[in-house]
């Protein structure tokens, strides 16, 4: 299945924040549907399977990436040794499309996604056009000197709504950033339980 390009606003009302999807806000705090607020009853609550499956639907949608992608996460976060949900958000979070997101040069994932794929981001000073590319540690990430790259983010980063996480430092001057450390958990700025992911992927 392709990325989702459908209205971003009835995503935030069916999963609730999606802080990486879209800037947008809305003011109906109840799921979409001809019903309206009235469809929100005991017999509409969730099973055990739609939680999972909710939480699931969270992360791809905030991340952009396809089932098989994260699928793909999943199973090399069963690989590496320690917790395999706080790993799975860590791999979300180090992809580069992200990074570029967190750093503020760019409003939203999807946006980010656009930037490194027309070429306007270096990593360590080499052009990176793959926004799945994973960055490690002590790498920096910086805005191509192309005038209109440049001016979308500083524009971008004057309109910055978050603080710049922890695990990240930004240059504003010379609009460069570097990870300086992996992300820990708190750090990770969308409501979700990680552990209802790994137990809806559980036999998969």
């Amino acid at each position: 299945m392709s990325r989702y390009r459908g209205p971003k606003i009835r995503l935030i009302r069916k999963l609730g924040e999606l802080p990486g999807l879209t800037t947008k806000t809305t003011t109906r705090f109840y799921p979409p549907g001809q019903h309206g607020p009235g469809k929100l009853s005991k017999k509409s609550s969730l099973s055990e399977y739609g939680l999972r499956l909710q939480e699931k639907q969270k992360l791809r949608y905030n991340y952009g990436v396809s089932e098989q992608q994260l699928l793909n996460y999943v199973k090399e976060a069963r690989r590496l040794p320690g917790a395999t949900g706080s790993l799975l958000l860590q791999l979300l979070e180090m992809r580069l499309d992200n990074i570029v997101f967190r750093l503020g040069f760019a409003p939203t994932i999807p946006a980010a996604r656009q930037f490194v794929s027309h070429g306007s981001i270096l990593v360590n000073g080499r052009r990176v056009d793959i926004p799945s590319f994973q960055c490690q540690v002590n790498d920096v990430i910086s805005v191509k000197d192309k005038p209109k790259a440049c001016s979308v983010a500083k524009q971008n980063l004057q309109a910055l709504r978050t603080r710049v996480p922890s695990h990240l430092e930004v240059d504003v001057e010379n609009l460069k950033g570097k990870v300086i450390s992996v992300v820990v958990r708190d750090e990770v700025n969308i409501p979700i339980n990680e552990l209802l992911i790994v137990e809806f992927y559980s036999r998969k």
